[in-house]
């Protein structure tokens, strides 16, 4: 299923760079803003390492500038949350009056920030679950998963807007499927974020097989997913039995693993902290959920990100 129209991929990062490729290479018109790595694309264009099969995309669509790309009928966010007090900036240039926006960033509050732009009605949020690093400009190596989780922030009955864009992914060789909840998905996935995110950070800037082959950290690694649970199941959102086990399990085959935040810690970069633990610690509060294992990471983190 083609999704149709111009696609611009704004935050063209690991993230931006791996599904925005894949849908251009599937011939979807696809614009990328890129800072850094604009030069390097517009002489070499993209190439992904995956497990999924390589991507090389030798001609790509590239722009400094959103003004430089127009008005497109579906915006794709990618970047981190520490820049989302740009998004008026960034976004006017991109859209028209049914202009979509789909935000595949971390943690939460990015589709409140959006909806103060475009309106909720036109705000989508996708949860990717893939193991990606930018190697290089232009460069991405994609060493497991892939899948995307694409919902509506407040749908619409009869506009099936995440089943369009999720068939159009999976057109592009993308795992991907609709959900009717987006704030579940966001929850869900928020279990595995929350912890190895956060003690990645916390222990110095380590990789997650360092993080379970110590047991005291695996167990707060367990107790951190089932506080998590906990909150989610306080704002009406059943999670699955069995889910600690298998997250913790299916985190083992990817060996020595760089979570996201922890390269940004390690490189010096802002950390999505308000995004990740921040507001997800604010609505435990809010619940009137006990996360002490939360509270503590959260403290961990901000020492470690205010001595950096």
């Amino acid at each position: 299923m083609a999704l149709g129209g111009r696609i611009a991929v704004v935050g063209a990062g690991a993230v931006g760079l791996y599904y925005g490729a894949r849908l251009a290479r599937a011939g979807e018109d696809v614009s990328f803003l890129l800072r850094s790595d604009f030069e390097a694309v517009r002489e070499r264009g993209i190439r992904i390492d995956s497990v999924d099969g390589d991507v090389a995309l030798p001609e790509v669509a590239a722009f400094r500038t959103t003004e430089e790309i127009g008005p497109v009928d579906w915006v794709i966010v990618a970047w981190k949350a520490t820049a989302n007090d740009r998004f008026e900036e960034v976004l006017r240039p991109l859209l028209h009056e049914t202009t979509q926006v789909l935000t595949l960033q971390n943690g939460l509050g990015n589709c409140e920030a959006l909806e103060r732009i475009v309106g909720p009605e036109r705000v989508l949020g996708g949860l990717c679950f893939v193991c990606l690093n930018r190697l290089s400009e232009g460069y991405v190596r994609h060493t497991a998963g892939g899948k995307v989780t694409i919902g509506e922030w407040r749908p619409e009955p009869g506009v099936p807007r995440a089943r369009k864009l999720a068939g159009a992914l999976e057109a592009a060789g993308v795992n991907s499927k609709a959900v009717e909840n987006l704030e579940w998905a966001q929850w869900r996935k928020l279990i595995w974020n929350i912890p190895f995110n956060g003690l990645a950070i916390a222990e110095g800037g380590v990789t997650t097989d360092r993080l379970l082959a110590d047991p005291e950290i695996e167990r707060t690694v367990d107790g951190l997913m089932r506080e998590v649970i906990e909150v989610a199941g306080a704002k009406g959102l059943e999670i699955e039995p069995g889910v600690v086990e298998f997250e913790i399990e299916r985190t083992r085959p990817m060996g020595a693993y760089r979570p996201s935040s922890m390269i940004d810690y390690v490189e010096g970069r802002s950390v999505e902290f308000e995004a990740i633990w921040g507001e997800p610690l604010r609505q435990a509060r809010e619940a009137g959920v006990p996360v002490p294992r939360l509270e503590a990471l959260a403290s961990r983190i901000r020492r470690r990100l205010e001595n950096a």
